[in-house]
């Protein structure tokens, strides 16, 4: 039999992914698409409560497409932890394992007795990807969490909105999304550790973590200065002009990043003045004098069209970009160039995949999300 040239970089390795919502299954699609064999194990009843989380449902009506989205390339095996023969063959299936991950709710895994320091310590070379909702230390180590309630605790609400309304949830779940690459890119670092060690060890991420992560420039500031950082709506913080504009049918976004595209900026909308005017020659004075140039220019994108201005902003070398709707998004040829959107076997249903190439060609989704328990019979069988 004819080996693969160009096999994915995780093939051969095995995962079992103990995954509840989004930020473990995430993990294990990622881990998945790059062609670890990952085994979902999901309680008897129901399975993982993801899968109810619609509409939008798949053609079968009955699971979520936010479920296949998070567990394609999977198998599922039904296991009821809380039971001894379930329990041994958990264990079993760790003897093969190369990575475990877990996001169940805080003390979940210490009552079952698979916590991360005795696993690890019964399974040396085993790596323990361990996800929580506000980290492993502190007060609230037992608390739920949820992305939105992160997303509170964690003052990215804060700075997400106008300053003169209240603050906005981010429309992606990003703690649970971030904390969920997080685990990965620590999985793989110990991976690579455990080529010259022979050991594996434990990844602790949290959603609590990652939030702190995405607000670290703000938090920084303030450990800095005492100064509470203020929420900036649709412009950059320390950039000018770094926002949206409203031409005279639809808006776009302008990021003049440095004093260079600022002068061809000025020069394409007509005022090549403003770049030697002491007001806006440098970036720090742009800053001060922000309401001034912001308001300059919001006057002359006004007079013309998204589409003119764009093409009229692009031949100058200054970045910009149409704000698109996500129906706009959908119909963008550059979408279809990327080829990112894949059609999943079986369904007939579209989904986004992996936003990475591996020499130049994107994993496709070969899978389909399992049925719970789906391949129960045939992971005993290969367990003997």
């Amino acid at each position: 039999m004819k080996s693969d040239p160009n096999p994915l970089p995780l093939k051969g390795i095995r995962v079992l992914e103990i995954g509840q919502a989004l930020a473990a299954p995430l993990a294990g699609v990622i881990l998945a698409d790059m062609g670890a064999d990952v085994i979902k194990i999901e309680k008897p009843q129901g399975g993982d409560d993801a899968r109810h989380w619609g509409p939008p449902f798949a053609p079968d009506g009955k699971t979520s497409l936010y479920f296949h989205a998070q567990n394609r390339n999977k198998r599922s095996i039904s296991l009821d932890l809380k039971t001894s023969e379930d329990l041994r063959i958990f264990h079993k299936l760790c003897e093969s394992a190369d990575v475990l991950i877990q996001n169940l709710r805080p003390g979940a895994v210490e009552r079952l007795g698979i916590d991360a320091e005795t696993m690890c310590q019964r399974y040396p070379r085993l790596v323990y990807g361990n996800i929580s909702s506000y980290g492993r230390k502190g007060p609230l180590r037992q608390e739920w969490g949820y992305d939105p309630l992160l997303q509170a605790y964690g003052g990215i609400m804060s700075m997400t909105g106008r300053p003169e309304e209240e603050p906005n949830f981010c429309g992606a779940s990003i703690n649970d999304k971030a904390t969920g690459l997080f685990c990965v890119i620590g999985v793989l670092g110990i991976l690579q550790r455990r080529h010259g060690t022979g050991r594996g060890g434990i990844v602790d991420t949290s959603l609590f973590e990652s939030a702190v992560h995405w607000v670290e420039g703000p938090l920084n500031t303030q450990l800095a200065t005492g100064q509470i950082p203020t929420r900036s709506g649709n412009t950059g913080g320390v950039i000018v002009p770094y926002q949206v504009f409203h031409a005279s049918d639809l808006p776009l976004v302008i990021a003049a990043g440095n004093d260079r595209f600022f002068i061809a900026l000025a020069g394409a909308l007509g005022h090549p003045e403003w770049a030697q005017d002491a007001r806006f020659n440098t970036m720090a004075q742009r800053v001060v004098h922000r309401e001034v140039l912001v308001t300059a220019i919001e006057a002359v994108v006004a007079t013309r069209t998204r589409d003119e201005w764009l093409n009229i902003i692009r031949a100058a070398g200054v970045p910009c970009a149409p704000l698109n709707s996500i129906g706009e998004l959908a119909a963008t040829e550059q979408l279809q160039a990327v080829e990112i959107i894949q059609e999943i076997p079986d369904i007939g249903i579209k989904l986004v995949g992996l936003p990475i190439e591996f020499d130049r060609v994107r994993p496709r989704s070969a899978q389909r999300a399992p049925r719970p328990g789906e391949h129960t019979e045939e992971i005993l069988r290969e367990l003997g």
